[in-house]
């Protein structure tokens, strides 16, 4: 038995694909308005065109505009800035030039000139102090080992045992020194104690507190072992703190309870 269709039916397949692909383009080339092009779930305009309801509209690009890369807008030559009449020339103060990205007036002052309402006016740069690449604050900075003050650049006055700070516009002072007035006082590090991280303080020994300007040693009570930080104690497990002893747990439960039982008795 044969399974395979007949060519007969074959054809008449063919026949009916090919006149109902037809049908939808001819309904489809009617959707398609004029200066359009058939595109995924519709239709788009060509370039040069924008779409206003059901048809496609030739964009109408001003003197000294063009197209832009969307095809369906307009922007203006460099010079050049919109307004609602068009492309309208820029307007470049002395010290300035162009610039595009300038979207409020189209220009910017030149190096070493700040914007002074439509005009750029000079920066006054102080001496040991540079032109800054900055468009904010006055448009200088001090030289490394000068701070700023006001409209003028003074020396950073760095102590015997200090050091300029990265910025240069400051000083703090070596380790083993802390910061007292103008200069650079040495930590003094009592028996029992070291420098710590900052360099500037000191800690004690793991064993002893500080008291004052001391470092006094830890008295453990029996049962009692340093804890985490070497300036305090705790407990062992079995024991718990009681002042500064360590009592066992179920004597301090227990007088814990009778207390309790006690202040109920009083309150009946």
């Amino acid at each position: 038995m044969n399974h395979f269709p007949s060519a007969r039916c074959v054809g008449i397949a063919l026949v009916l694909l090919f006149a109902w692909g037809t049908a939808l383009s001819q309904d489809g080339s009617k959707a398609i308005p004029e200066n359009a092009r058939a595109a995924y779930g519709g239709w788009d305009c060509n370039r040069g065109f924008t779409r206003t309801n059901d048809s496609c509209t030739p964009v109408e690009v001003p003197r000294n505009g063009y197209l832009n890369s969307s095809g369906t807008s307009w922007d203006c030559n460099r010079g050049y800035r919109r307004d609602e009449t068009g492309c309208v020339a820029v307007k470049i103060p002395p010290h300035a030039y162009a610039d595009e990205t300038e979207f409020r007036e189209g220009w910017r002052c030149n190096r070493g000139y700040r914007r002074t309402g439509d005009a750029c006016t000079a920066v006054v740069v102080p001496a040991n102090a540079y032109l800054a690449d900055s468009t904010y604050g006055k448009g200088w900075e001090c030289d490394r080992g000068y701070r700023e003050t006001d409209t003028s650049c003074v020396p950073v006055r760095v102590p015997v045992n200090g050091f300029l700070v990265q910025a240069g516009d400051d000083w703090k002072c070596d380790r083993g020194y802390i910061r007292q007035d103008d200069t650079c006082a040495a930590v003094t590090v009592p028996a029992h104690a070291y420098l710590n991280a900052a360099g500037s303080d000191w800690d004690c020994e793991r064993g002893y507190e500080r008291a004052g300007g001391r470092c006094d040693a830890l008295t453990l009570p029996r049962n009692a072992y340093l804890d985490y930080s070497g300036s305090d104690w705790r407990c062992e497990s079995g024991f718990r703190k009681q002042g500064a002893v360590c009592a066992p747990r179920a004597f301090v439960d227990g007088s814990l309870r009778e207390l309790r039982a006690q202040h109920i008795a009083i309150r009946r």
